[in-house]
């Protein structure tokens, strides 16, 4: 299963990491670069129709944010996911690539992204005079603060709370299906069990010899 058929299958709004990891585990060896825009290798094309493969491509090479859009959604992302001593932040992992390609597999998310992009730096022009790019980094915390706690946010944020929530989504399910962000859970795969033998202090409790012949 690919990434693309994966996040299909579990939806933005039910995102987990557990969901994310078991159904991409079989057969992902993709690093973080699978967000690039670059071509899949012949390699992983094994067991896909030329039709779902000539899809990719076709989808690699449109282009629907602009620069100013996809600025925007870089510095968005590595609000929600930043860089620190565990790990690289969201853009470090080619988030912004994943949700470019994402949103034109997947119209649904086209208006509502957009739409939520424009929201956001009118909001910003009529709070800071300035794009939400163009925002000083505290005027970006303060108004990504406004709109990224549902419960907390005022009811005029409405629209400004549905697109940040999509956007966390996105993000998430794009960082944490590349290496590092599977890495930055710690997540390490399945592994053979190891038998030790009985506990030493169950052992104990039911008065019974080890195998080595030490009694309790």
């Amino acid at each position: 299963m690919n990434r693309r058929d994966t996040l299909k299958a579990i939806g933005f709004g039910t995102l987990s990491t557990g969901m994310l990891l078991e159904a991409c585990k079989p057969n992902n060896n993709k690093t973080a670069e699978d967000n690039t825009d670059k071509a899949a290798p012949a390699a992983d094309e094994a067991g896909r129709q030329p039709f779902e493969v000539e899809r990719d491509k076709k989808l690699n090479a449109d282009k629907f944010f602009n620069d100013h859009e996809m600025a925007t959604i870089t510095v968005l992302g590595d609000i929600i996911i930043p860089k620190d001593s565990r790990s690289g932040s969201a853009s470090d992992a080619k988030v912004p690539a994943f949700i470019e390609f994402i949103v034109k597999d997947m119209p649904e998310h086209q208006t509502p992204m957009r739409g939520g992009l424009r929201w956001l730096d009118l909001q910003c022009l009529n709070r800071y005079g300035k794009t939400f790019v163009e925002a000083s980094n505290s005027q970006q915390i303060e108004m990504v603060t406004a709109i990224a706690y549902p419960k907390k946010a005022k009811p005029e944020m409405a629209q400004g709370v549905s697109f940040f929530n999509r956007m966390r989504d996105l993000t998430a399910s794009g960082f944490f299906t590349t290496k590092m962000g599977i890495e930055d859970l710690g997540y390490v795969g399945n592994a053979p069990g190891k038998w030790d033998g009985v506990p030493a202090d169950v052992l104990k409790q039911y008065k019974i010899e080890d195998p080595w012949g030490n009694k309790w």
